[in-house]
């Protein structure tokens, strides 16, 4: 026999997946809180004996794991023009365990750099600038940045005639500089790989610091890889295929104890014959990830927009702000079935769906020229997706999973947010997604069996 474990170290739960690769098929599936405030060991620990009492003792070929368990790496953009610098940095870190928490442009301010400072990033992002343009800019910047107080990694990434005196000034100043290809080399044309590699690799260094997670690692018989990763990898195999029919285009919505991830797989072109589109081009496959949307961690800023948003509050503001209190205290707290706060945490998770997704989605907007009304998109058009697929905790343990992932779909009270119309809705039931993101790379025609046999159909 030939069985694989996957081990995901998520921010609220490790979960942990028995395979077996011969006959195709999930054996058994358990979880414990992730104990990151001690060591991981111990919730890892808890959610092995668990499986054990299913499966007995087993003697795993492959042993895999990922971790977001730290919560993502923050990072901060620095470059040129605003709406470039922020969308080229958000794709560049969207599979990669990075969350853009700030982005800056043009010549850095002292009050910007206070601002990064009180933020206090795991990484900075410099760029701007086309290759051979502007380098005034980004040499001002790097200046800026040295004199910045705070040991972040920077990843250099903007006009390459540039790059040999930023990372000079950089590194007189102490500080850990990876140079990469610039994300724009050309006007309008994104060279994001390179950043996004260092990005990953800068997360894997800094995951096995969580207490425990390195002895973890010599456990495992391959590299722990960040967990949107393994999900983003998960995704889009499910979506293309291999050796057997794909789904096709798809979402997946993932909502957890500190962020709500939404990955699109489909290549967004505008449904509309009149319209036209306005920015960057946008990638097949794509993740979103919002860290004021968690269930958990950031559950006061995710009531606090559910609260702003709903015209009604049925449950009663006073009784949200409550188990917002008690949630804050105990990230670990699980509502009970059928009592009110678990009414809070349906409520609270649709809402993060629905933001989430509008935030994903791409915008339209009518504008009348001499010829006529014209349609001008920024994003991706997602009205035609005909899937979305839920993912995490929140969704998979509700009592209306398909109430919360209808947050997804076409609101036309908001109707410039491009989202699906009409698509199917599907549960990862036993949150295989980033499971079989790890197996993928081992054997990506067994990931995707399973895959197929295990999401559920709403």
């Amino acid at each position: 026999m030939k069985y694989y474990l996957t081990v995901d170290f998520g921010s609220t739960f490790t979960k942990v997946t028995a395979i077996d690769a011969i006959n195709k098929k999930v054996l058994a599936t358990s979880r414990a809180f992730t104990t990151i405030q001690t060591d991981v060991r111990e919730g890892f620990s808890a959610a092995m004996a668990e499986l054990e009492a299913q499966t007995g003792r087993v003697n795993y070929k492959e042993r895999l794991a990922c971790s977001s368990a730290g919560g993502g790496l923050k990072m901060i953009a620095v470059g040129l023009v605003p709406e470039l610098t922020a969308k080229a940095a958000r794709m560049a870190a969207s599979s990669a365990g990075a969350k853009v928490t700030d982005t800056f442009s043009y010549e850095l301010s002292s009050a910007e750099q206070e601002k990064i400072k009180a933020a206090n990033p795991d990484i900075l992002l410099l760029c701007g600038g086309t290759d051979g343009g502007n380098r005034d800019v980004i040499i001002h910047n790097a200046k800026k940045i040295a004199e910045i107080d705070l040991d972040f990694s920077i990843i250099y990434a903007g006009n390459k005639s540039a790059a040999d005196e930023a990372g000079e000034i950089l590194r007189k100043a102490g500080r850990n500089v990876i140079i990469c290809n610039n994300v724009m080399p050309v006007f309008n044309v994104l060279d994001i790989a390179p950043s996004k590699k260092a990005i990953r690799d800068l997360f894997i260094e800094r995951i096995v610091e969580a207490k425990g997670l390195s002895e973890i690692q010599k456990e495992m018989t391959r590299e722990i890889i960040p967990t949107p990763l393994a999900v983003y990898e998960g995704a889009e195999l499910l979506s293309t295929g291999c050796g057997e029919a794909g789904m096709g285009d798809l979402m997946a919505v993932d909502v957890g104890g500190a962020t709500t991830d939404v990955y699109t797989m489909c290549d967004g072109r505008p449904a509309r014959p009149n319209a036209v589109v306005k920015g960057l081009p946008e990638p097949f496959a794509k993740r979103s990830v919002e860290g004021d949307l968690g269930l958990r961690y950031n559950i006061d800023s995710l009531a606090d927009s559910a609260i702003v948003h709903s015209a009604d509050m049925q449950l009663g503001e006073g009784a949200v702000r409550e188990w917002v209190l008690e949630c804050k205290k105990n990230p670990g707290i699980v509502s009970e079935p059928d009592s009110l706060n678990r009414k809070i945490d349906e409520y609270l998770t649709r809402h993060a769906v629905s933001i989430a997704v509008e935030r994903h989605a791409g915008t339209a907007e009518s504008v009348y020229t001499p010829h006529g009304e014209t349609v001008v998109m920024t994003g991706k058009d997602l009205s035609g997706i005909p899937a979305v697929i839920g993912i995490g905790g929140p969704v998979i343990n509700s009592m209306e999973p398909l109430n919360i992932l209808e947050g997804a779909v076409y609101n036309p009270a908001r109707y410039e947010y491009m989202k699906p119309v009409k698509p199917k809705f599907y549960l990862d039931r036993k949150y295989i997604f980033a499971s079989m993101g790890l197996v993928a790379k081992i054997d990506p025609a067994l990931s995707i069996r399973i895959m197929k046999d295990e999401i559920e159909l709403l």
